[in-house]
């Protein structure tokens, strides 16, 4: 726990890592490896900088000239010990240290760079400690005095000092005192050198004190530490190495991919990999319940008291003062301040503990040794923690914890109870307001923006819980409970009621009419429930997602005016009430963050789902709540009738509109008023009490999506994805004054469309040409912006040719939509530029190319003929429709019976749960009226959980309704809701095709379950038991920046990495990954994304061992933000196993690809193209180990994977086939190689054609093989004629004396047990004319190997061949005896061709066998553009620098 020293915006404004330099040269590249170390150590420790550390891991690059053709410098070396204490080794090369952008040559044959201009220079300071001990820390003039705290707190010889003040000492002797926010540059110039920092001791007060203690007891704890299962898995192989070091021979364990694949239920608790070890200081450490100290105590310093039990068993009272902690006198119950004898007494509560226990002093050096030897990223917190669906099993058990007790004691809800609450909406303001014209104004700004809104997400979560839970008061208690509205934590908290399931008529034949009806029901009893104010109704213009707006229109019309308000506007109002309208206005509020105009403020936002609610959580505008500030500016508060109008608002919003690509439009008013707007109708713009312009319920900032008409879709709209996409696709139809995009897009007439667009600027007419300039001088053209406003109830102004020209083009832009983006999405799919692994994966995949995912019903069909995307699809929709009658059913459950509510809704929909006994008829009869559109009045009544609570005697039926639900009903359900949501028919077996274990997963990452990690009867009724729920978590969205600086580096350092310029891609990766360490710090999804990118230069260019190191941080990385199972971090343990072949580990690789297969299995199944390819990559290393049997059978399972997926004909297929032909090349089986590269040349010219470069690579491995093959038939025909009058005279001899073969095998016996069977077998198998299938030597594996690739290319129908096997590694003896038997059995003209073939197919082997892995090379070079896709570029790739690595060696 950091040491928080004021409350105040500055706390966390101030800067804490180094400005990124501002020169547009990059920073020199070192040779060897940086290090990025922890903050603060010592000299003797690690000396360096953590969080403030903005040094990237770089290999053999420098930024001026690099060698692409290097070699990797780690000839087989081992890094798995660097990967646990986060230091990088590298061969015949130092560790270089790398702090805060500053970096070291340490080879002396490269020219020592120039300093970059910019780069910050840092200087060693000496600093002496409480303690009285000394360490140094390299600082720079601009680190402030916060840096150099935090520096401290992170250092092992300081961790525990929280309490002092700071004295910085000058070379002429003079003393300064720095205060808390002051930059080092304020007070002394550290660049004369001859500068000392000294801690002195200040006093505690009632709060310092309390955080000391809590620091302390974060040090004892490893709570913080989170180890990744890489780097647990390198110790293991660590341990392995070291136990096995004395062996001659060490047999790398066979993976079990095939195995996890067949039982993934099984596999669930090997997610869950212990980490490390706990490591005991104290019993207990407690606050003592002699606390608060009486008044008398008071006046002599006594602050606080505490009770310890060391390990030895021995009991103190502690009392904390204003200067130290001592142990005084008290034994029983009565209070004895007096210090005890004999007298023990620190600064610290740490350095008390050292004195009192020795165990203490042991286990507490034990622990900080620990985590210094941890990676640095593994001791960072996230700011955004992601949920696991996973729980520990078996259910540690739960201890005793004191401290954990007087935490829960006061519940807070992320609200601090000591001092002022912290105003979320100004401390975000004020960090808009920072300069940002240079780099550096930039990233000091970008960093307080993450943290305040990062703080706030933690905040709002916390709250909303409360909310939920009913612990914080609403301010409207007279209103029903789903219009309540909540103000804590300076943070205002609404409901968003999903109306959505109501709106479905559960017996399949749904129809508008009903919903109207019904959304009309339910506004009445809105209006009659709302006609109380209360004070919170000041706010209820400021949020357009808890209804208050409606209730506000009906109020102010009267009781009598109901009957005159259209169908259309009752329905819009209940929409503004649903999730929907939620993700609309939180989408709408990035979307004007992102635009950043100065002068225009958005609030900060959060939407968070808990328990079946959705929470809207939102920063308060300043006087609202006080009614300072209820003055509209912008916008209408009442759906259009009264509009309001601001021309300084107007010119702001103006300029976000055109960066959005909206239209400046005319709407009239119901009085028929023409108002200029930019913005939609219902947006409010709001002055506050700080005289800041507000723009709030931002629901439509993109038109509505033309495709979904009807009044029921109005918030059906489009993403910006698309707009954006949309507008350069116009642009570029304009520029090129070409129709094909039109034709493309609509069936209407082009020439009609293109006049009316063209003639739909507010100017009036203007031509093609003067059109096309514009568009072309980048300035924003009147074809490109849209109308937000048009296809609604809303009256438009202006002609009706200009009404008329953006419908058109808005519609145009859903045809766009329909005709091209879904198609070539559904394209990009099939060919596999685009493999979502899972339903979140694919969600992000739609929502890239801007399409909705509510089209994900016409994906599914569009891929009904590709298996795999097909299960993705409706598995998807399964899930989402389920999620919603699951939450439906949280709310409709009492606190007691969640638990069993989420068992039962698990077991009905995995299991098989039928109705209960003879009320099985009215159950079912129950369930169908309750569902359906037409409802009974006791289930309107349920339309809250206020209602089931407190309603007039509905809380008996209530408490047991989730018992009515069955299988039957559930799935019913899901269908409706599917065919209404996303107009998709489930097929009749659904329910039986859906993958389990990844829908289980899906569904409890939608709702926030948390289920125990234990293997499950699937196939049971009810595979499900209360005790297998371990939590319910919040499942939040919200609205935290980017930093699209960084992003837009990363966007160029790929086009020059596909370029294949390896100096301008690692220059870009790391100037974002140093960027974004300074902006959010390393626990970032985009700082992985970095690092992933940095690892695949460095492998590019011959560093696998650098390589590997930026992969294990993209791995610590993605476990933390994204999860231990998330497809991506399935994908770095590929590439990790990749990476540590590469340097010749293949237990290691062999281990991490072990984990990509437990992690694929647990998003997407067995049957997906991804594990298909990580079938390939296992198989390419059992083949480079010489396991062939291994080999092909995980190459035949791809095989098989992918001709079921993708088809016979599709180009992953030929990879498979390719791969097979390689690996029996290696076996010396060379028509089993030319038959399988047939194959793969005939679906590279059916997909490619003949000219395309892969297909001409396949032409010439056909000939590779035809040549060999015929050179093994020259060298058989050689061979036979040489040894053929030998082999005659030997066969004469032994039949002239046959009593020699009995003395042969008689002599055989003698020679053991295995040459007896190996003669004998070599008799039988020449008497019955099979082949000898041994390898070389006696190794019984090859021997195998061989056997099964002329089994499988029996069954294959190909013709079979003898075995190579050399000649040379048989017995003499089997060599006789073969010449006997072949001449005694076999009337041929050459009695010795047996073993003529054998020599032949011996000579050829070993010499397919020396160069196997070359020829494996060859193929990559070749075929590298059709390698395996999902995990990289494969392995192959690898192999090229591992032969390298070997003939270096």
């Amino acid at each position: 726990m950091a040491l928080v020293l004021g409350r105040g915006l500055e706390s966390f404004l101030l800067p804490r890592r180094r400005p990124f330099p501002s020169s547009p040269s990059p920073p020199p590249l070192p040779r060897g490896h940086l290090c990025y170390r922890m903050a603060g150590k010592s000299k003797a420790k690690n000396k360096g900088r953590g969080s403030s550390s903005t040094a990237v891991d770089s290999s053999d690059l420098n930024s001026k000239t690099v060698d692409l053709s290097l070699t990797a410098k780690n000839s087989g070396g081992d890094v798995t010990q660097s990967l646990t204490n986060g230091t990088e080794h590298h061969q015949a090369s130092s560790v270089d240290e790398a702090m805060d952008g500053k970096v070291e040559t340490t080879n002396s044959s490269t020219v020592p760079p120039k300093q970059a201009e910019g780069e910050v220079q840092l200087y060693p300071i000496s600093v002496k400690t409480q303690a009285g001990g000394k360490l140094e820390l390299q600082l720079s003039p601009a680190d402030s005095v916060m840096d150099i705290r935090q520096f401290l707190l992170d250092a092992p010889e300081t961790c525990f000092f929280t309490c002092y003040d700071l004295v910085l000492h000058n070379k002429e002797g003079s003393s300064h005192h720095l205060g808390d926010y002051n930059e080092i540059s304020e007070v002394v110039d550290i660049t004369m050198g001859g500068c000392s920092l000294e801690m002195v001791g200040a006093l505690y007060d009632e709060r310092s004190i309390r955080s000391h203690v809590h620091r302390s007891c974060e040090l004892l704890s490893l709570s913080t530490l989170h180890t990744s299962t890489s780097t647990l898995l390198a110790l293991q192989s660590e341990s392995t190495k070291q136990k096995s070091a004395d062996a001659t021979k060490v047999e790398t364990p066979e993976l079990d991919g095939l195995g996890i694949m067949e039982d993934i239920t099984g596999s669930l608790n090997n997610l869950m990999v212990s980490s490390t070890k706990k490591i005991d200081c104290l019993e207990s450490l407690i606050f003592s319940s002699f606390n608060p100290p009486p008044s008398y105590r008071r006046l002599v310093g006594d602050l606080i008291y505490l009770d310890v039990v060391t390990l030895e068993g021995n009991k103190f009272c502690i009392t904390g003062t204003t200067k130290a902690f001592y142990v005084n006198s008290s034994t029983g119950n009565i209070l004895d301040p007096r210090p005890a004898k004999p007298a023990h007494e620190a600064s610290t509560l740490i350095g008390l503990l050292q004195k009192l226990s020795s165990k203490f002093k042991k286990g507490f050096h034990e622990l900080l040794n620990h985590k210094a030897s941890a990676h640095p990223f593994e001791n960072v917190q996230s700011l955004l923690p992601t949920n696991s669906w996973l729980g520990a099993y078996p259910i540690p058990d739960h201890k005793r914890d004191a401290s954990r007790a007087e935490d829960a004691v006061t519940l807070s809800f992320g609200a601090d109870l000591i001092g002022m609450q912290r105003d979320w909406n100004e401390e975000l303001q004020a960090c808009r307001e920072f300069p940002h014209q240079t780099l550096h104004e930039r990233i000091l700004r970008n960093r307080a923006l993450y943290k305040v809104s990062c703080d706030f997400v933690d905040a709002a979560t916390n709250g909303a819980i409360g909310v939920i839970n009913r612990c914080i008061p609403p301010l409207n208690p007279t209103d029903p409970e789903y219009l309540h509205m909540y103000a804590h934590n300076n943070i205002f908290f609404s409901f968003a009621v999903d109306a959505e399931l109501r709106h479905v008529s559960h017996d399949h034949k749904s129809s508008v009419n009903s919903k109207v009806e019904h959304a009309s029901e339910h506004c009445e009893h809105k209006k009659s429930s709302s006609s109380v104010k209360s004070s919170g109704d000041a706010f209820c213009g400021t949020n357009g997602n808890h209804c208050e707006h409606s209730a506000e229109s009906l109020n102010s019309e009267g009781q009598g005016a109901t009957s005159d308000v259209c169908a259309e506007a009752q329905i819009a109002d209940c929409e503004q009430a649903t999730y929907a309208s939620s993700n609309n206005d939180l989408k709408g509020t990035k979307a004007f963050q992102e635009a950043d105009v100065p002068g225009l403020y958005n609030l900060a936002m959060a939407i968070i789902d808990y328990r079946g609610y959705r929470v809207v959580a939102q920063s308060i505008i300043p006087g609202i709540l006080q009614g300072k500030s209820d003055s509209l500016l912008y916008g209408s508060m009442d759906n259009g009738k009264t509009i309001c109008w601001n021309d300084a608002f107007h010119s702001k919003v103006l300029e976000a509109a055109k960066r959005l690509h909206l239209k400046e439009h005319t709407v009239l008013d119901g009085s028929g008023n023409a108002f200029k707007l930019a913005a939609p109708v219902e947006c409010k713009g709001i002055i506050g009490s700080d005289d800041r312009h507000y723009l709030l319920d931002l629901m439509r900032v993109t038109p509505r999506d033309a495709n979904y008409p009807g009044s029921e879709s109005r918030f059906y709209i489009l993403r910006p994805e698309l707009i954006a996409s949309f507008s350069q696709a116009e642009a570029a139809e304009t520029s090129s004054s070409k129709s094909e995009i039109v034709g493309a897009v609509t069936k209407e007439p082009d020439s009609q469309n293109g006049d009316v667009v063209c003639a739909s600027n507010d100017e009036g007419k203007k031509s093609d040409a003067e059109h096309a300039s514009t568009t072309a001088d980048g300035a924003p053209s009147e074809a490109m912006l849209l109308n937000p406003n048009v296809l609604t109830e809303f009256k438009l102004g202006g002609s009706q040719e200009e009404i008329t020209a953006d419908e058109e083009m808005v519609r145009k832009a859903s045809s766009y939509l329909m005709n091209v983006v879904l198609p070539k999405f559904v394209q990009d799919l099939c060919a596999l530029e685009v493999s979502p692994m899972d339903g979140q994966t694919l969600t992000d995949a739609l929502h890239s190319h801007g399409i909705n995912v509510r089209y994900l019903g016409k994906v599914a069909e569009m891929t009904k003929h590709l298996p795999h995307l097909w299960a993705i699809c409706t598995n998807e929709i399964v899930v989402r429709s389920a999620k919603h009658i699951l939450k439906d059913l949280l709310m409709e459950s009492l606190d007691h019976d969640i638990g069993q509510a989420i068992t039962h809704f698990f077991n009905c929909f995995i299991g098989n749960v039928l109705p209960r006994g003879a009320n099985a008829s009215a159950t079912k009869a129950h369930l169908a009226s309750e569902h359906k559109g037409q409802q009974s009045p006791q289930s309107q009544n349920r339309t809250t959980k206020g209602h089931i609570r407190w309603g007039d005697g509905a809380s008996a039926n209530v408490q047991s309704a989730y018992t009515l639900l069955t299988s039957e009903k559930l799935w019913s359900y899901i269908c409706g809701f599917a065919r209404f949501k996303y107009q998709f028919e489930l097929t009749d077996d659904a329910r039986l095709g859906v993958k389990k274990i990844p829908v289980i997963r899906n569904l409890c990452e939608k709702v926030g379950i948390k289920i125990a990690a234990r293997k499950y009867d699937l196939n049971a009724a009810a595979p499900f038991q209360i005790s297998d729920l371990l939590d319910v978590q919040p499942v939040v969205k919200h609205s935290v920046p980017v930093c699209s600086e960084a992003r837009d580096l990363m966007d160029t350092g790929k086009a020059r990495l596909a370029e294949g310029m390896l100096n301008e891609a690692y220059v870009l990766f790391s100037e974002a990954f140093a960027l974004l360490q300074q902006v959010t710090g390393p626990m970032h999804r985009d700082v992985a994304s970095c690092c992933r990118y940095l690892a695949m230069v460095l492998y590019h260019a011959g560093d696998i061992a650098g390589a590997i190191m930026q992969q294990h941080k993209e791995l610590i990385i993605n476990e933390r933000c994204l999860g231990l199972d998330h497809p991506d971090t399935a994908h770095s343990y590929g590439n990790m196993a990749l990476f540590y072949h590469g340097l010749n580990q293949t237990e290691l690789a062999l281990r991490h690809m072990s984990r990509t297969l437990l992690l694929l299995s647990l998003s997407s199944g067995a049957d997906h193209p991804d594990v298909a390819a990580t079938f390939i990559n296992v198989a390419m290393m059992y083949q480079d180990m010489g396991k062939m049997d291994t080999a092909l059978r995980y190459l035949q399972e791809a095989l098989k994977k992918n001709e079921r997926l993708l088809g016979q004909e599709h180009i992953q297929t030929a990879v498979c086939y390719h791969a097979l032909a390689i690996a029996f090349n290696c076996m010396g089986a060379y028509k089993l190689s030319l038959q399988n590269e047939k194959k793969t040349y005939d679906i590279l010219v059916k997909q490619l054609g003949e000219e395309d470069a892969r297909t001409r690579d396949s032409e010439n491995w056909i000939k590779t093989f035809k040549l060999r093959e015929q050179q093994a038939n020259v060298q058989k025909q050689k061979g036979q004629a040489v040894n053929a009058a030998s082999a005659q005279n030997a066969v004469d001899f032994l039949r002239a004396h046959p009593e020699l073969v009995q003395a042969f095998q008689a002599a055989s016996l003698g020679s053991g047990n295995s040459s007896k069977s190996l003669v004998n077998r070599s008799i039988n198998s020449s008497m019955i004319g099979e082949v000898l299938p041994r390898g070389r030597g006696v190794d019984e594996r090859a021997a195998r190997a061989a056997a099964q690739v002329r089994k499988k290319a029996a069954a294959r129908g190909h013709q079979m061949r003898p075995s190579a096997v050399p000649a040379q590694a048989l017995p003499q003896l089997a060599h006789l005896l073969n010449i006997v038997n072949s001449g005694t059995n076999t009337n041929q003209a050459q009695p010795g061709a047996q073993l003529n073939k054998q020599n032949e197919e011996a000579s050829m082997e070993s010499g397919s066998t020396s160069n196997g892995i070359e020829t494996e090379n060859e193929s990559v070079a070749k075929c590298e553009d059709h390698l395996p896709v999902g995990l990289g570029t494969g392995l192959t790739a690898l192999d090229s620098k591992k032969q390298k690595l070997k003939t270096k060696a």
